[in-house]
């Protein structure tokens, strides 16, 4: 196995001698000098001689001691694969004990640690006229052959570094590298004349770090592509794109210009027009397509929510609730007349067929006005529709006149209004909220039934307890003849009345044991008192 492996080494070797500078953690970094990096390869060969030398029946036979007679066939093939390049690294791990030893032990910590020293040389092999040693961390070090004239003319912070050196000197230390890949690839661009060429196939994470270090530099070309390359690549994620910003904004603090990255998320007026949110909505409101319209209300309600999460001054409050009021009254105005309409069409005995583009359009409009509702309550800005929602008389008597496949819909709004105030998600006052019982309790029992078993989000137990909780939010004399109707018509109807007995069990304890309660208060006190006299 030996044999056949050692070709794909040499494979191997041939294509790393390709690569003219360095490993970096995303592959290797192209540099217009192959040559000066092919003398690092004899010092990086045995990383990858190991390798194939190390098959699993070797470490049994380590462990179990085999005689070295009985294994000499295997090594035989092995040892040009630990020779080859010169490398005199193996014999220290020689004792005398066998010949598989020794692939057995090297590579494990030649996998773990990339080597220790680089050299790398810039531009044509032999013309260099100085060297720039960066020191990273863990002791890494990497020596750069490149051109004082190169460096001078790209990077400000090597101008400023070997201007004032002595013509003698050929050497510069930089100590503390966070990122030596990162200087390998940007000194080799200072090299390159097409640095958009070079970019062009890299991920936005390794240019950012490119960027890094061209800032660092001074190394503006470099900086320009970047930008543009940053300008131009989509960003994936959010945390990508937070990254780019970041990096962005850095370099605009700095006095550099970043005007066309910035406009991918921010546009030269401040403030967005206020009639942006009302365009969106009546686009969503006004849709037929029913799936569609669907999708981007479930979006828009999202990304509402996650302005609600900003501060008050970050985002147009009250620029937003004044459009949802504007359309949620055009909502009911065309509601209303939807239900005229009906209310006409059922008294002329029209055939079905002429009544069901009326009844898709009740069912828009109240799915609109549930929309809307659920925006304001998510703003805590719902007190007003509830105000609206209660002084709706005309609608309510029209809605006893249609069928309950007609009306439904209407009866899903006041059951969210009630889930509302029973949460404590809007806050109407006393006056809102008996109007909304007297008006809406009603006709919601009447279609309840069918809200039921026909409507998908309709909760029972939600809308119960929001309900009672809104019932005993009034005085007790309001209770008691709410309560009463409710009584007679769930006697009649059972389960197809909402169940209310937690609301009437309440109010029966405040009416009848309360007051008692209170006003033997003082009982156990007298009868302890008096209890402690006949013993004395």
């Amino acid at each position: 196995m030996a044999e056949i492996r050692l070709p794909k080494v040499e494979q191997g070797q041939t294509k790393i001698r390709n690569v003219p500078i360095a490993v970096t953690p995303e592959g290797f970094w192209c540099c217009p000098s192959p040559v000066g990096f092919q003398k690092t390869l004899k010092s990086q060969k045995p990383l990858n001689k190991p390798k194939p030398s190390s098959p699993p029946p070797q470490v049994t036979v380590h462990k179990k001691q085999v005689p070295v007679t009985e294994k000499k066939p295997m090594t035989t093939p092995i040892k040009p694969a630990g020779t080859y390049g010169d490398q005199r690294t193996f014999t220290p791990v020689n004792h005398g004990i066998s010949a598989p030893v020794v692939p057995e032990r090297v590579p494990r910590p030649k996998v773990e640690h990339v080597p220790r020293n680089v050299a790398i040389e810039y531009g044509e092999p032999g013309t260099s006229d100085m060297k720039v040693i960066l020191l990273g961390k863990q002791g890494f070090c990497v020596k750069l052959s490149v051109h004082k004239i190169v460096l001078m003319e790209h990077s400000c912070f090597f101008t400023d570094k070997l201007s004032g050196q002595e013509p003698g000197l050929s050497c510069l230390e930089i100590d503390d590298c966070e990122d030596v890949e990162s200087y390998v690839e940007t000194v080799g661009l200072m090299y390159c004349k097409e640095m958009k060429q070079r970019l062009i196939k890299q991920s936005v994470s390794r240019v950012l770090r490119i960027l890094k270090v061209a800032e660092l530099l001074g190394f503006n070309s470099c900086i320009q592509s970047c930008l543009e390359y940053l300008e131009a690549v989509p960003w994936v994620g959010e945390e990508e794109e937070d990254k780019v910003v970041s990096s962005v904004l850095r370099l605009q603090g700095e006095g550099i210009g970043v005007t066309p990255v910035l406009k991918r998320i921010s546009s030269n007026v401040s403030n967005p027009p206020n009639d942006t949110i009302s365009h969106i909505m009546e686009l969503v409101l006004k849709s037929n397509e029913e799936r569609g319209r669907r999708e981007m209300k479930s979006v828009v309600l999202k990304l509402l929510r996650e302005n609600n999460s900003l501060p008050s001054y970050a985002g147009p409050a009250d620029v937003c609730n004044e459009t949802v009021y504007t359309l949620s009254r055009s909502c009911l105005d065309s509601l209303l007349s939807l239900f005229k309409q009906a209310v006409e069409l059922e008294r002329s005995d029209k055939s079905v067929d002429s009544r069901e583009p009326v009844v898709k359009q009740i069912a828009l409009e109240a799915d609109n006005l549930s929309w809307l509702l659920e925006i304001l309550a998510d703003r805590q800005s719902a007190d007003e529709f509830a105000l609206m929602w209660a002084s709706q008389q005309e609608l309510a008597t029209l809605h006893s006149k249609l069928p309950i496949v007609s009306r439904h819909h209407v009866s899903c709004i006041t059951a969210r209004l009630f889930v509302g105030i029973g949460k404590g998600e809007l806050l109407p006052a006393k006056d809102t909220r008996q109007l909304l019982l007297q008006t809406w309790l009603q006709p919601l029992i009447n279609d309840y039934n069918w809200l039921q078993h026909g409507c998908r989000s309709f909760d029972r137990k939600v809308v119960e307890e929001g309900i009672s909780r809104t019932i005993l939010t009034l005085p007790l004399e309001d209770q008691q003849s709410i309560l009463l109707t409710w009584l007679g018509s769930f006697l009649k109807a059972g389960d197809n009345c909402p169940n209310l007995q937690r609301a009437f069990e309440v109010w029966w304890r405040r009416t009848f044991i309360r007051p008692y309660s209170d006003a033997q208060g003082n009982v156990p006190h007298s009868d302890s008192s008096m209890a402690s006299k006949q013993q004395d």
